[in-house]
């Protein structure tokens, strides 16, 4: 039995009976080209089997090297960007309160996690050497090829912060890089440097990589039990395994997000009702757009958190153009829960709530909306999760990996590379004069002025 489950029991009025059962033959193709390596980009399809088959020593390793950022550092900095960074972000807001980075250094059971080289900003890089201070802190670089301009410019400035703290030696012994097995700038320097390194497979792109050292090093160091986090993903590995769409509910959600497009749904929304899953749904915007929008076509992946954005984006959802559709990640039981104390006054009305949890408010709200919005014509779907712990966020990850790895094969392009996003930076490497792009800085220059 899945640990998690998928409702599409709202759809009636969107999707006819027949039209799940038409779409078997495309879902069992496209199933194909995904497990016998057949389809575009199968060179990047080893995140597949990654939780049932990955580098016991090397995993043995993170263990051992959160251990000792846990116990020689009161902040760990995470340099990376897109897919070396969004997992891990996710995973650690995701698995502790919803103030965890905000503790005191003496209330949390593990360092505070900051995230660089996500930007360009220079004030939010003074921020946050502001904001460690004079603690003690170790760097985790992640990068494949130890170029990519955001987190490399981040990693000269807090390698240089470590060398002035601790000196050179001691300095190496606080940087952990996550690279290449073989070759790159970071691969170099780490090897001449004598950085403790850990690989990114060549198989497994940035976007699927939350399973390897890129995401499981940041997560150990935050107090996770990743032995669990691999655990949900082996089981879902085989829960949804099978292309039979009446026993694989990961192709499910597959299949009727794409009939859903072809009807003219084109902008889908994650939604959740815990603030601790928003790093989450930043999480599947990578997975789901740089998956899927190529060729001019592909689903928009957007998110929203409620209820908060009910009071903002409520209104465009409810009654704007009919291209949204919804997919929930619903928490079934809280972490925690409050009741809500009785007042004899009642001047805010809420007496007829008085002596129940926000729990069930919260999921009454859910279904509240759910009917609103499919009134107002909006399809959702629901992804019900039992709670919020590393079993099921293991899980969560491969149905959503699975599941979008066949859709983009479902919609006729290649799920597994990302040809768009080197557009900007080669205007920017031009603009700034990097060796090699000055005529197209010169070129774009001309367009600027």
């Amino acid at each position: 039995m899945a640990h998690i489950s998928f409702d599409s029991s709202n759809l009636d009025k969107f999707i006819h009976d027949n039209e799940l059962g038409e779409m078997q033959a495309m879902v069992t193709a496209a199933d194909t080209q995904l497990r016998n390596g057949t389809g575009a980009g199968a060179a990047y399809t080893d995140w597949l089997h990654l939780p049932t088959d990955y580098d016991q020593d090397e995993f043995a390793r993170i263990k051992q090297a959160a251990a000792k950022i846990k116990s020689d550092s009161k902040v760990l900095v995470v340099i990376g960007i897109g897919g070396s960074y969004l997992g891990a972000r996710a995973a650690v807001d995701f698995l502790n309160g919803a103030f965890f980075q905000a503790q005191h250094d003496e209330e949390r059971n593990a360092p505070q996690i900051l995230f660089a080289g996500n930007s360009i900003s220079s004030s939010y890089i003074h921020d946050m050497i502001k904001l460690i201070g004079n603690r003690d802190f170790s760097v985790n670089v992640i990068s494949k090829s130890g170029t990519t301009t955001e987190p490399s410019i981040a990693f000269r400035i807090f390698k240089e912060l470590l060398i002035k703290k601790y000196g050179q030696t001691v300095a190496n012994q606080r940087i952990y890089a996550t690279t290449d097995r073989q070759k790159g700038a970071l691969k170099t320097e780490a090897d001449a440097e004598g950085y403790e390194s850990f690989v990114i497979p060549d198989g497994v792109g940035g976007r699927y990589s939350v399973l390897t050292a890129v995401g499981l090093l940041p997560i150990a160091a935050a107090g996770a039990d990743i032995d669990q986090l691999m655990a949900g993903a082996a089981s879902a590995e085989k829960e949804y395994s099978d292309a039979d769409l009446a026993k694989n509910e990961a192709y499910q959600y597959a299949a009727y997000r794409n009939i859903l497009y072809r009807k003219g749904f084109t902008t889908e929304l994650l939604e959740n009702y815990e603030p601790t899953m928003t790093m989450f749904a930043e999480w599947w915007k990578q997975l789901a757009g740089e998956s899927e929008g190529k060729d001019q076509k592909g689903i928009y992946p957007s998110s929203a958190n409620f209820s908060t954005d009910l009071h903002s984006l409520g209104q465009y959802i409810q009654e704007g153009r009919r291209n949204l559709m919804e997919t929930v990640v619903k928490v079934d039981e809280p972490t925690h829960d409050v009741t809500i104390p009785s007042e004899e006054s009642d001047l805010d009305g809420l007496g007829y709530l008085q002596g129940k949890t926000m729990d069930f408010v919260n999921t009454k709200a859910y279904q509240a909306v759910v009917l609103a919005h499919i009134d107002g014509g909006v399809p959702v779907m629901t992804v019900h999760i039992p709670r919020q712990d590393e079993f099921t966020l293991g899980y969560l990850i491969y149905f959503f990996e699975v599941a979008i790895g066949v859709s983009g094969y479902l919609n006729g392009i290649n799920p597994f590379n990302q040809p768009g996003v080197e557009a900007y930076k080669t205007n920017m490497f031009g603009l700034l004069g990097k060796p090699g792009f000055e005529k197209i800085g010169s070129a774009l220059r001309q367009r600027i002025n």
